[in-house]
């Protein structure tokens, strides 16, 4: 089998990772927003659902790990993928630039 139809395949499962944990990280922030604004809208004190909201932080934290981690195993990939000799730019579901912006003004580049 091809080696990049098959790097595909993993990049494919790869990209769909990544925005599912960003999709759990956007949910898990409305949801807190959520929770804040009805404590206000209920006219409660601060103390009524302070648990459960700390509950809620410490899994966005972790979300946040988890994405980290994946946007690392990221990078480890596309070493990986250069060492089994794929040169072929795997298709993501967005572009993105091949290199950061260089600064612009009155820094200059050294090296």
């Amino acid at each position: 089998m091809d080696k990049a139809f098959v790097a595909q395949r993993v990049a494919t499962k790869l990209f769909s990772t990544e925005k599912a944990v960003d999709a759990a990280m956007v949910e898990a922030a409305e949801l807190l927003a959520g929770m804040i604004e009805a404590r206000a809208q209920l006219k409660v004190s601060a103390i009524t659902g302070d648990a459960a909201q700390a509950k809620l932080v410490d899994a966005i934290a972790a979300l946040s790990e988890a994405r980290s981690a994946v946007v690392e195993m990221h990078r480890e990939l596309a070493e990986t993928k250069l060492r089994v000799g794929i040169r072929t730019k795997l298709i993501g579901v967005e572009d993105k630039p091949d290199d950061p912006p260089k600064p612009k003004g009155l820094l200059a580049e050294v090296g």
